[in-house]
């Protein structure tokens, strides 16, 4: 019988009330209790600890957005509006609250990481982040809650160098434009080609400008591409990547709508291959970085498979070997 380290999932309820609008939209509350019930009946209940978050403050925040820009979201939300930026962008009352929440547990599961480099360290939120932009919301984000991770990181801990995996079917525009041209934080982005897919950013010939040139790595995958793609593509691309950049930390924009069963991109993947890439997130973790590796949830939106596929990934980072 599989022996898992503890998976420490930071979570609080308080994600559920960001109200997107009912069933017609798909990032949903669903989302995160499907993934929850299915975690502590599954494999890793008995592994499963939840830690409560506590709100990012202002000031962390603005290490990434401008302050213009947080006051509009707030002003947004508090007016009533049922929408910010963007039709798709839909917002509550409680939103501008909860994104804070959902960008201050990721900077919790820094200080986890920090702690306990055994234990596997998942940020389960909502609102998702990463194609909010300085002072852009853009696809359902509005904070983008990897990149105050990734600084989070580097301020308290002194961890300069950060290697960023985002796995989406999406092109994280928002974790690219804030890293641009910092030659500390490497973005590596697999997702289906900007030609076909939302937001139509990721070209592979966008490597980072100026002093960040060569710190951003852009892999675009064809409609259908299968578990051989990205499978290919993390062995043959984001590995030799990681080891000539050789980062302090690892923080994976963990997404899953490249699902095959997803209708929110043409990929195809299927449920296991989630967890090969977990497999070498956690080798990668291990080797050259002491073990210290976040997760934050992005995308994933088919709420049949999500479940299972965060639990292949999360099974596969927690496997004692």
């Amino acid at each position: 019988m599989a022996k898992f380290k503890q998976v420490n999932v930071v979570y609080s309820d308080r994600f559920l009330d960001h109200d997107t609008g009912g069933s017609d939209h798909p990032e949903s509350p669903e989302r995160l209790t499907r993934i929850l019930k299915n975690l502590n009946h599954g494999p890793l209940g008995d592994s499963l600890k939840l830690t409560e978050p506590s709100m990012a403050s202002n000031e962390s925040v603005f290490d990434v957005h401008s302050s213009d820009y947080l006051l509009r979201f707030e002003e947004a939300c508090l007016s009533g509006r049922q929408d910010f930026g963007h039709p798709d962008n839909r917002i509550c009352y409680d939103t501008y609250d909860v994104a804070l929440l959902a960008a201050g547990a990721c900077m919790n599961a820094v200080d986890l990481s920090e702690k306990a480099v055994d234990e596997v360290i998942f940020a389960l939120v909502r609102p998702p982040g990463h194609h909010a932009e300085t002072s852009l919301p853009l696809g359902f984000c509005f904070l983008n809650n990897v990149a105050i991770a990734a600084r989070y990181w580097q301020k308290k801990y002194g961890r300069r160098r950060i290697f960023i995996l985002d796995f989406d079917a999406h092109h994280g525009n928002g974790i690219q434009e804030l890293f641009d041209s910092d030659p500390d934080v490497f973005y590596a982005s697999i997702h289906e080609h900007p030609t076909f897919s939302f937001p139509g950013t990721g070209y592979e010939e966008d490597t980072g400008t100026g002093p960040g040139e060569g710190f951003t790595l852009n892999i675009a995958l064809p409609p259908g591409a299968t578990d051989s793609h990205v499978l290919k593509a993390l062995k043959e691309r984001v590995e030799p990547a990681l080891e000539q950049f050789r980062p302090d930390c690892i923080v994976s924009a963990a997404g899953f709508d490249a699902h095959e069963a997803d209708d929110m991109s043409g990929l195809a993947y299927t449920t296991p291959v989630f967890g090969h890439i977990g497999s070498f997130l956690a080798m990668w973790a291990e080797k050259m970085c002491q073990g210290r590796l976040v997760s934050v949830l992005e995308g994933g939106y088919s709420l049949d498979f999500l479940a299972p596929s965060v639990e292949m990934y999360l099974g596969a980072l927690a496997l004692k070997i």
